[in-house]
């Protein structure tokens, strides 16, 4: 296993898996998929301003086609500049519907 720690302002991301079926159940071939651009952080480079706002397991989105793509052990990875990064993604859960009034 290595152990990959960006320089400077720069950070690592694993990128997320994009899904091979459509909601209605058709396979996408490899040519017709996008290249993602979410991803988890794994490292922070110390030179990095976002080490106060992000920090690893964070989800993000990411400018496409942005980057330096590498793999490591089977891995894709993309080494990303800081300016790079437009988002972060909060999971939160679902908000319930309000109930609805009942007339009298």
């Amino acid at each position: 296993m290595k152990t990959i720690q960006p320089f400077g302002d720069r950070i690592l991301v694993k990128m997320l898996e994009i899904p091979q079926q459509t909601a209605s159940g058709i396979y996408l071939p490899d040519t017709s998929k996008e290249k993602p651009s979410e991803g988890e952080i794994i490292a922070i480079g110390e030179g990095s301003h976002l080490q106060e706002k992000l920090s690893v397991g964070d989800k993000i989105y990411f400018q496409k086609y942005s980057g330096s793509e590498l793999k490591a052990d089977g891995v894709s990875y993309l080494i990303l500049e800081e300016s790079h990064i437009l988002a972060r993604i909060i999971e939160i859960e679902k908000i319930p519907e309000p109930a609805q009034s009942r007339k009298k």
